[in-house]
């Protein structure tokens, strides 16, 4: 079976600055995979690329196999909540809805199916008492439950994540994980620009590494080492590790600036 994502040889530059150069990566079924690097490291564009929202000075993505074209009803985008127009005026249970449009095409009304199904998600991202609110009249991360029930109504095998951690409180920030923790037992793949360091060893179980080139990418308890971030963040960064887990995987427990 083809893995979730390949990509090859990928390069895109915005005018004459490289964002990603000769990107060669894989992204196997079933991972729960962290993108990190610094600010400018090309971890929004690499999504981008997947998507098919950016043009590619060179290479290629493919989804299962195929071009994002051929699999998009597969595909679960979650922006960066920052690039989200909130004072549109429509309903949290609207925007979820949304999700279903692929599906239903953009000539067909949603229906009963489509209200439960996105019933059924607001109730599990815990937005259901939310649905006829406007969306503007949430906080930053009742925002971002709505657009992660959404991406479930899409019923999708690969989720694509862009800081979804991003300005929430902590009790949104393990509602989240769990839900990521939940897709990935589910057989699917998730893919998370992530900036927190700290938590990528308990949270993921996949991490890329980049900076405009590829660092590393694998398993965390094999990528995810002092030699590798140093790399990535062009050694302006150093770490305390607490003792080892029982696993014998150490995790971080801080981050400096040298």
């Amino acid at each position: 079976m083809p893995n979730a994502i390949e990509v090859e040889d990928l390069t895109v530059a915005y005018g004459e600055k490289p964002v990603l150069w000769d990107v060669d990566l894989t992204v196997p079924r079933g991972v729960l995979m962290a993108v990190v690097g610094p600010n400018g490291a090309g971890k929004t564009t690499l999504i981008k690329s997947v998507l098919n929202l950016v043009g590619k000075a060179a290479g290629q993505v493919l989804i299962y196999g195929k071009s994002y074209p051929e699999v998009r009803r597969l595909v679960a985008y979650v922006p960066q909540r920052g690039s989200v127009d909130w004072d549109f005026p429509t309903s949290v249970e609207d925007v979820v809805m949304m999700g279903r449009y692929g599906a239903l095409g953009w000539f067909r009304k949603p229906g009963a199916k489509e209200r439960g199904l996105a019933a059924a998600a607001l109730e599990k991202v815990g937005m259901a008492r939310f649905a006829g609110r406007q969306i503007s009249q949430l906080s930053g991360g009742q925002q971002q439950r709505v657009f992660l029930a959404r991406a479930l109504v899409q019923d999708a095998d690969v989720y694509l994540m862009d800081e979804p951690f991003q300005g929430v409180d902590a009790t949104t920030e393990r509602a989240i994980v769990a839900l990521l923790q939940e897709l990935r037992a589910a057989g699917k793949t998730v893919v998370v620009v992530h900036h927190d360091l700290q938590t990528v060893p308990e949270y993921f179980d996949w991490a890329t590494l980049l900076n405009v080139r590829l660092i590393a990418s694998g398993p965390v308890e094999r990528v995810f080492t002092d030699d590798n971030l140093r790399l990535t963040y062009g050694g302006h960064v150093s770490f305390i590790r607490r003792p080892a887990e029982a696993n014998g995987n150490p995790g971080m427990t801080g981050e400096r600036g040298l």
